[in-house]
């Protein structure tokens, strides 16, 4: 049962991580220069639902954090 769980701990801190690239995702396209060529809104479209994925996810990741790495190991 060992693996399983150390499994689930490793998937919970990728899923961590991932939070920061929707972040850093919806950062890039909306405030830099990098997609300068696409419309505004065309970005501001894109951009707010990877913002309001990650803000989800973090809430997901909470409980996960605390259900892998708190709580007790249950046989």
């Amino acid at each position: 049962m060992g693996s399983r769980r150390l499994y689930d701990q490793v998937m919970t801190i990728v899923g961590t991580l991932m939070i920061f690239f929707y972040f850093g995702l919806a950062y890039i396209l909306y405030f830099t220069s990098l997609f300068s060529q696409v419309d505004i809104a065309m970005r501001a479209i894109f951009s707010l639902p990877l913002f309001l994925y990650g803000v989800y996810r973090i809430f997901i990741a909470y409980h996960k954090i605390k259900e892998n790495f708190f709580e007790s190991e249950e046989d």
